[in-house]
């Protein structure tokens, strides 16, 4: 999916939801369409300084307005940390999987292939519908592995003479 295309998908599910299109409204779909183009992940904070440097009068109150509407239309997807802190990623569909890092906080999206008849059966015995699926495994990645194999090494100490 183009830049373009994501950024009208935002724009469109913005405007569904009763908001009008203004110039930072515009500003967030754009920037969130450069992020889905890089599968990059971000925080509100991040995104918000990001989007001040482009226009100073942005205010935290539109930006989190337009966050909640685009996590209902399922086009962002949160991901909470064990801390309670939030990172964002633009969904491309609303069936995804991710591989998060407890340490680094860095997010791979992963294609994976899960038997969908098992969740439409705990739907249906619970009396749900359903709509979407998105699955985040915790763990560390190799980078942060390895920082953390190389800190836990004992000290070298030089040969005494």
């Amino acid at each position: 999916m183009s830049d373009t295309v994501i950024a009208q998908k935002i724009a469109t599910a913005l405007d569904q939801a009763g908001q009008r299109t203004t110039r930072p409204r515009r500003l967030i779909a754009d920037r969130l369409a450069e992020l889905a183009a890089r599968s990059t992940d971000f925080s509100i904070d991040d995104l918000w300084q990001d989007l001040r440097q482009q226009d100073h009068r942005l205010g935290r109150a539109t930006l989190y307005r337009s966050i909640e509407v685009l996590l209902q239309q399922r086009l962002l997807d949160r991901i909470t940390y064990a801390d309670g802190s939030h990172r964002y990623h633009v969904c491309r569909d609303n069936t995804h999987y991710h591989l998060t890092c407890i340490q680094c906080r860095r997010f791979v999206e992963v294609h994976l292939e899960l038997p969908i008849e098992q969740c439409a059966t705990v739907c249906a015995q619970t009396d749900f519908s359903l709509e979407g699926l998105s699955l985040t495994l915790f763990g560390r990645c190799a980078q942060c592995r390895n920082e953390l194999h190389v800190s836990m090494q004992p000290a070298s100490f030089p040969a005494s003479e």
